[in-house]
């Protein structure tokens, strides 16, 4: 089907809701790369200074002034359902013994008014598919795709700096940004055209999942956000598993393209990739030189070492 009789067949309105209020967090990952750390404990609970990765990450969507969270959760991952429950015992305790302020941040974790919702992945078959067992819940709406393990420091949040262009645009839009050539092969790298009139947009014309340095049409990657419109759903039902079994979303992406216009958005912000050693300890350094109580005794180490070099 054309873009042209998409847009015909249906109004703007009746294909999906103008406001950003749903966020899909695919966490049914194994984390296989930080064994033995993960594995009695979900990757996503990892902490970078104090806090999990999964909380930095929703936090990123309630600052987009999103509301639903739905998790996409397999086994070995009730951490995070807990991590977001109201914890009885532990309030009543800090209570009880005078910690107002860590009781004040334990109760600030998940606002009143943000609603969590867990749908188990029955079997590991990738991105794609995770995302595709949220449709139940995000019925005829777009909704923002988050991961957690890309932890992208913004100002304004990331999340809602594309929660922004969606409402201008009112299309897809991928968070991109400029890797190494040699390291196309982890991503899904896009072909794109300028948008006339803006510096950090433009339209996606092509999208390949992990190619090879010499067969990537670009280096500019997506980076663990996105924003889809609901038509994404019947085209990862349609896809058929890749490599290792999997259903990828860069292939349903791919077919939604070929009937709706998408655009690639180049973020303001700092990512980290925590789905890696390294990523994760820079990530840990930076936001660590950031927080108000430890930023000075922290910075006073890191220098006292390296003069001790």
């Amino acid at each position: 089907m054309s873009r042209e009789s998409v847009e015909k067949q249906f109004s703007r309105s009746e294909r999906f809701s103008e406001k950003i209020t749903k966020a899909v967090f695919p966490v049914a990952g194994m984390g296989s790369r930080f064994l033995p750390a993960t594995k009695a404990s979900p990757k996503e609970m990892m902490p970078v200074v104090d806090k999990p990765l999964i909380q930095y990450a929703v936090e990123e969507a309630v600052a987009a002034g999103i509301t639903d969270m739905i998790f996409i959760t397999g086994r070995n991952k009730r951490a995070i359902e807990d991590h977001f429950d109201k914890a009885y015992e532990l309030e009543a305790e800090l209570a009880m013994r005078g910690k107002d302020e860590l009781l004040r941040i334990v109760k600030k974790i998940i606002p009143s008014h943000i609603n969590c919702i867990f749908i188990r992945q029955p079997e590991a078959l990738g991105l794609g598919h995770a995302v595709l067992c949220a449709k139940p819940v995000v019925n005829n709406e777009a909704f923002a795709v988050i991961l957690a393990d890309d932890l992208i420091d913004g100002e304004p949040a990331v999340m809602k700096q594309m929660v922004d262009v969606f409402s201008q645009h009112q299309c897809s839009v991928l968070g991109v940004q400029t890797v190494p050539r040699d390291q196309t092969k982890s991503y899904g790298i896009v072909a794109s055209s300028p948008l006339e009139g803006s510096n950090d947009l433009e339209r996606v014309t092509a999208i390949v999942e992990k190619p090879k340095p010499a067969d990537a049409p670009s280096n500019l990657a997506v980076v663990g956000r996105y924003i889809l419109t609901p038509r994404i759903f019947h085209h990862l039902a349609q896809v058929t598993k890749g490599a290792g079994g999997e259903i990828q979303l860069t292939d349903g992406i791919a077919a939604l393209m070929k009937e709706e216009q998408m655009l690639a958005y180049r973020f303001k912000g700092t990512r980290y990739d925590c789905g890696s050693k390294l990523g994760y300890l820079q990530a840990t350094v930076a936001l660590g030189l950031k927080h108000p109580e430890v930023r000075d005794e922290f910075a006073a180490y890191l220098s006292a070492l390296q003069h001790a070099k």
